[in-house]
């Protein structure tokens, strides 16, 4: 087990490279599988979910080979298994992500329940919907088994806009008979990765970004390079954490245009950016006062899909709005659990109403105070070792496996900006 020893209340200055994004590594890997020739993804960001992914398709009979820095060569002719071990499945909820392209390859999934995040219910039900429009059978108990003789497109309305359902549905259908229309489909910027890297294949998709998209099936798919996209989810946590120090920071290759939504609700918290190409600058002066809405309402920041406040940056700007003058609703509208980690900021000294499941009311500036912690999820562990860094005195964040599930070599990368942070094991 390891942990991290925070020295906290230092600004952080400096330039940082955004890593790839997790959120597109992950269905790319799985799609690799829809294809017998070699496939080349860059970008790709050294972290657990991703090594996780990995051992699942060398698992399936698939080789993988690391062809420079961040980028692997991944190749799988023959088959060996249709079986996702149970071992590496409960680690990371992306395990489902094989289910469509196993069942377009071979006509056959059985995949253990997925573990990941607690954060709330997380339903299966939409990847379930998907693949049975597409002519699978399922049959669940211990495991979930899909089997198919063939796929044959389909029109499918989504009972939500899932994405990893959205994700399955799109590899499934790219190998299936006929042609598939997919409405309410998710749209986010790791979905459009996945879309975009098929196309390369030779896929034929239609309405990449919006929520109908097109598939017309193909009978094989070949081999690709494709270099995933900037982590917009990371690059909020960066500009999170140099709003929350009052530092200054310019973050490399970034995809401005994937920061807007985060860009509309940071604002409201008198957060603002600057960008030129690739480079994002976020700078030391900084309003840092709510802005209320007309008539001096109280404003609030509420997250929803694609092109929404992203649900995953709902923790990190709840501490930047305890750093703040004014007071703000935070409303996580789309999992109950996820704003339980509000207490541990409380402790520290934030003040925070938690409403209930979903809503908390921030009123800030708050002087925050070091604290022992422990991080429950990928993005609220983020959101705490924000809070450690802004806080006076020393902190120590246990469980920071869950941490280093999304974001790639943070303690030497937050150290080059100044951090006062150690990784130690106990």
């Amino acid at each position: 087990m390891s942990e991290y020893l925070i020295d906290g209340g230092v600004p952080l200055d400096g330039t940082v490279k955004a890593s790839g994004n997790k959120n597109a590594a992950l269905p790319c890997i799985a799609a690799a599988l829809l294809t017998d020739e070699p496939v080349e993804l860059k970008n790709i960001p050294e972290i657990e979910d991703v090594h996780v992914m990995l051992e699942i398709y060398t698992a399936l009979g698939g080789s993988v080979e690391s062809s420079g820095a961040n980028t692997y060569r991944l190749q799988l002719g023959n088959i060996t298994s249709s079986v996702i071990p149970v071992e590496l499945a409960k680690k990371i909820r992306a395990s489902i992500l094989f289910a469509g392209p196993l069942l377009a390859r071979t006509g056959k999934v059985v995949l253990p329940p997925p573990g990941g995040d607690i954060i709330g219910r997380r339903r299966l039900d939409t990847h379930f919907l998907a693949l049975t429009e597409l002519g699978a059978k399922v049959k669940t108990g211990d495991a979930f088994t899909f089997s198919a003789k063939s796929l044959t497109g389909a029109d499918i309305f989504l009972d939500e806009a899932s994405v990893t359902g959205t994700e399955n549905a799109i590899m499934a259908a790219a190998l299936a008979e006929g042609k598939t229309i997919l409405t309410n489909a998710a749209g986010e910027p790791h979905v459009q990765d996945l879309c975009q890297m098929l196309v390369s294949m030779g896929a034929q998709i239609e309405g990449i970004g919006s929520n109908i998209l097109v598939i017309t099936g193909v009978k094989k798919l070949a081999g690709c390079e494709f270099t995933i996209g900037a982590d917009f989810m990371e690059v909020g946590s960066f500009i999170g954490l140099a709003a929350a120090t009052g530092g200054d920071l310019h973050i490399e290759g970034t995809r401005p245009q994937d920061m807007r939504p985060a860009k509309i609700a940071f604002g409201k918290l008198g957060i603002s950016w600057a960008h030129e190409g690739t480079v994002i600058h976020v700078p030391r002066n900084q309003m840092r006062e709510v802005n209320c809405d007309l008539g001096g309402m109280i404003p609030k920041i509420d997250d929803a899909p694609w092109p929404g406040f992203p649900p995953d940056l709902t923790s990190i700007i709840t501490v930047v709005a305890t750093q703040v003058k004014g007071t703000v609703l935070i409303h996580e509208k789309m999992f109950e659990s996820r704003m339980f980690f509000v207490d541990k900021l409380i402790a520290m000294g934030a003040r925070i109403v938690l409403c209930d499941p979903h809503r908390a009311v921030v009123s800030g500036p708050s002087k925050l105070h070091g604290s022992e912690l422990i991080s429950p999820d990928v993005r609220a562990g983020m959101a705490m070792l924000i809070a450690a860094l802004c806080a006076d005195g020393k902190s120590i964040i246990r469980n920071v496996y869950q941490i280093e599930r999304g974001y790639e070599h943070l303690v030497d990368r937050l150290a080059a900006l100044g951090a006062r942070i150690v990784r130690s094991d106990y």
